[in-house]
């Protein structure tokens, strides 16, 4: 009897152990307390493509290719802890909107950070575009990175495997479009030379 206890103990773990790896592979590994994917590794349920963008599914992660394009969640948020995983390819360049709204261009609402590591811009990854700048490329190419944005209040905080690049509190009055406020997450196609990738999207309404 307990023989055939401790096999029976012995295959679930072995089921747990596959069920786990390939959760890891996928970039699906065990969620955070209260945080909740916004890409199910599948398809694009939940996000929506502008200007016919390139964006696919394409092994468990979103692939970023193509010419001009953003991809924004229907669902808005405000004060928030948003997760990612990030892998770019040399010379790619790609960016993180958020407190933005769907528009087939350019996003003119919220903020965005900078994804890139080796694009000719020199600002690079973790920036707040147009506010913050950081010219040290924290993370490297063709190795996944996370990101990390935070944003409560009036302030915003930007890490980059797990390193603070950008601390940032918007002074008060702001009329600005690129404000604090309640919005999409949207991810960018820059240029056709870039090619990016996200998985293990989640966020923590705060």
């Amino acid at each position: 009897m307990l023989k055939k206890s401790i096999v029976s103990v012995l295959g679930v773990l072995v089921v747990l152990s596959v069920l786990i790896a390939s959760a890891v592979a996928t970039g699906f590994a065990a969620k955070d307390d209260g945080y909740v994917s916004l890409f199910n590794g599948t398809d694009l349920s939940g996000w929506k493509i502008s200007e016919n963008g390139k964006f696919r599914v394409e092994d468990g992660v979103i692939l970023v290719t193509g010419k001009r394009s953003h991809l924004f969640t229907e669902k808005q948020f405000k004060d928030f802890d948003f997760k990612c995983e990030i892998k770019t390819e040399p010379g790619a360049n790609s960016g993180i909107y958020f407190h933005t709204e769907y528009i087939d261009t350019w996003p003119k609402l919220g903020y965005e950070v900078q994804v890139n590591c080796t694009h000719r811009d020199p600002v690079k990854n973790g920036s707040l575009w147009g506010v913050v700048k950081s010219y040290d490329p924290i993370a490297k190419d063709n190795e996944w990175y996370t990101m990390q944005i935070t944003v409560k209040g009036q302030n915003i905080v930007t890490r980059v495997n797990g390193k603070i690049v950008v601390d940032y509190t918007e002074p008060a009055g702001v009329t600005a479009d690129r404000r604090i406020g309640k919005g999409s997450i949207a991810i960018q196609a820059h240029d056709p030379k870039s090619v990016i990738r996200y998985r293990n999207i989640r966020l923590k309404e705060l």
